[in-house]
């Protein structure tokens, strides 16, 4: 039987992470993480690991850090790709992040 234990991580939502967002848009991308130190708010580390019987079949780790509420940088198994070919026209904006950097984030109403 196997058995999956912390948080899923995929490469789309490697993708997804970018400096500046706020825990809250970070923690819809990636879930809220499973291991968080108690002494280090500004890490949150996440761990996914596939075990069946005593062998690991598939583990994965990041570490995110913020400073204050933005994110500051992560690194871990994945890293981000690129899509070389995509023009401006062609890329898709991220609803969660604002136009611009510096304005503040509001909630849809409704």
């Amino acid at each position: 039987m196997a058995v999956q234990q912390g948080n899923v991580i995929t490469q789309e939502m490697v993708d997804r992470l970018k400096p500046g967002m706020t825990r809250r848009q970070v923690a819809f991308v990636m879930g809220e993480p499973v291991l968080r130190d108690p002494f280090n708010p500004d890490r949150w580390d996440y761990v996914y690991s596939v075990q069946v019987g005593r062998v690991v079949y598939q583990q994965m780790r990041m570490s995110l850090f913020f400073d204050g509420d933005l994110l500051r940088e992560f690194s871990g198994d994945l890293t981000p790709t690129t899509v070389a070919h995509a023009t401006d026209s062609e890329a898709v904006a991220d609803p969660l992040l604002p136009n611009d950097p510096g304005a503040p984030v509001t909630p849809p109403s409704g």
